[in-house]
């Protein structure tokens, strides 16, 4: 088996339940059609990448979606805010017998595969591997063992997720990704011309 595992986590696309920032501005129906958007891109970059694919439901594992069971494996979140639901899916991957595991958002479309390929190379001599967006959290996040320092304490969603991890990771080797704009708000997403259909219509 590869020593690679890539992990999506990923909210299951209901009206109302997703992008709640982004419906608060667009309306839930538009909101919903951004976020499906967002997770075919997701998709279609993540069954390219080089290691074993998981997709980790927010709610529910759906059998027939976008993630084709061809290049996916699906699994259920557990825990009981987003902190520990990473840190279970790291330490389930982890104690599998995956030397490097990474795990990504699903709300960037400036995220390719060479960013996830990359971050698998440069934990060759690296710990850990964050890629950082420009709110303050991270799009990215790598690991060969288990720090689970990181997912504690932390005001998740804040602009000050990625400072505090890096604070609990200063005795480590970091490598800091590029930064990337993931999208929660109208104002992260109002620059990507291929997303204005998906709101105008709903106007």
């Amino acid at each position: 088996m590869t020593k690679n595992a890539l992990i999506v986590f990923a909210r299951n696309p209901e009206l109302g339940k997703c992008k709640t920032r982004l419906a608060k501005s667009l309306g839930d129906q538009s909101a919903l059609d951004i976020y499906k958007y967002l997770l075919q891109h997701t998709a279609n970059i993540a069954k390219n990448v080089d290691a074993s694919r998981y997709v980790f439901y927010s709610d529910e594992i759906n059998l027939n979606d976008i993630w084709s069971n061809t290049y996916f494996s699906k699994k259920l979140q557990t825990g009981n805010d987003l902190g520990r639901r990473m840190h279970n899916a790291f330490e389930e991957l982890l104690n599998s017998g995956y030397e490097k595991v990474i795990i990504i958002g699903s709300d960037l479309l400036d995220l390719s595969e060479d960013i996830i390929e990359q971050a698998f190379q440069k934990l060759e001599t690296n710990e850990v591997v964050i890629g950082p967006a420009e709110d303050g959290g991270y799009y990215l996040l790598g690991m060969k063992i288990l720090h689970s320092e990181v997912f504690k304490n932390k005001a998740w969603g804040s602009e000050t997720v990625r400072k505090d991890t890096l604070k609990d990771l200063r005795n480590s080797h970091v490598y800091l990704l590029k930064e990337l704009n993931d999208i929660d708000t109208f104002e992260d997403m109002k620059h990507y011309e291929q997303l204005k259909p998906l709101y105008k219509t709903h106007d």
